[in-house]
C-alpha cells in the first residue's frame, strides 16, 4: 500500500511514523508513506500556500493552486480514486471505515489547516471527507496519522500476530474484553478463575459476555447497530 500525504508539516509525519506497526510496517515494504510539502509547490518567493478568504472573515484559507500541484505530482495510472480531505464536516471514522481502506492500494490524505482549503479543491479532487471527531484540532496532520496507524496494522503482515488486529476493539462491533497477565495476584486484586482453568471454550464464551458487558455499560449506542 502507498499513502501520499499533503501538508505544511512533511517532518512531523515523517518522524511519527518512523516508530511501532506502521514504522515496521514501512521498514519491511508492505507501506509507503510519501509526506509532500505542499509549500513545495508554490511559485512564490515566500511559498504562500495561503491568503484571505473572499467576502472577509478571521482566519486564511489554503490557496487551490498549490494542493492541485501537488496532486499532479503524485505518480498514477490514472485519475487519483481515493483522495481524503481530513476535516470535521467530514464522515466519523470508524473501525468499518479502517476495514475498507485497508483494502485500497493507494490513498491520498489531504491535510488542511487555518480555516481549511479552497471549496474547489473538495468540488474537483476530493472523493472523501473524514473526521476524527467532533472536535476541532490545529489541522490535518494528527487526524492523518490516526488514520495511517488504524489502517497499517490491518495490512497483512503489519502485526506479528494475525489474529490480534482482527479481535481489537470495533472489529464485530464490540469493545474488547478485559485482559490479563502475571501476577495471579496484584494488590489484592486477582485474575478470573476461568483464565486459568485452560477451557478454552469457557474462556472464549468468558471473553464474548464481557466484551458484551463492557459494551453494554460504555458505550450502549454500539449494540443498537448490532
Amino acid at each position: 500500500m502507498r499513502i501520499d500525504v499533503l501538508t505544511i508539516f512533511p517532518d512531523l509525519i515523517r518522524q511519527v511514523l518512523s516508530f511501532s506497526i506502521p514504522g515496521r510496517a514501512i521498514s519491511s515494504g508492505i507501506l509507503e508513506v510519501v509526506a509532500h510539502d505542499l509549500r513545495d509547490h508554490t511559485e512564490d518567493v515566500h511559498r504562500t500556500v495561503d491568503d484571505t478568504p473572499y467576502g472577509g472573515g478571521a482566519g486564511m484559507v489554503f490557496k487551490p493552486e498549490p494542493i492541485a500541484r501537488a496532486l499532479g505530482s503524485i505518480p498514477s495510472d490514472g485519475p487519483l480514486e481515493h483522495v481524503i480531505y481530513l476535516t470535521p464536516e467530514g464522515k466519523r471514522f470508524d473501525q468499518g471505515i479502517a476495514n475498507r481502506l485497508s483494502t485500497v492500494d493507494h490513498l491520498v490524505l489531504l491535510c488542511g489547516r487555518y480555516r481549511g482549503i479552497d471549496d474547489r479543491i473538495r468540488q474537483k479532487y476530493v472523493t472523501e471527507e473524514i473526521s476524527v471527531g467532533d472536535y476541532v484540532l490545529s489541522g490535518g496532520e494528527l487526524p492523518a496519522l490516526v488514520l495511517i496507524d488504524a489502517v497499517a496494522r490491518l495490512i497483512p503482515g503489519a502485526v506479528g500476530d494475525a489474529e490480534s488486529a482482527l479481535e481489537d476493539s470495533f472489529q464485530d462491533g464490540l469493545l474488547d474484553c478485559p485482559w490479563y497477565t502475571r501476577p495471579r495476584d496484584f494488590e489484592g486484586l486477582t485474575v478470573p478463575d476461568v483464565l486459568l482453568s485452560g477451557d478454552h471454550k469457557q474462556i472464549s464464551l468468558w471473553r464474548k459476555q464481557e466484551a458484551e458487558k463492557r459494551t453494554q455499560e460504555r458505550r450502549p449506542d454500539l449494540l443498537e447497530d448490532l
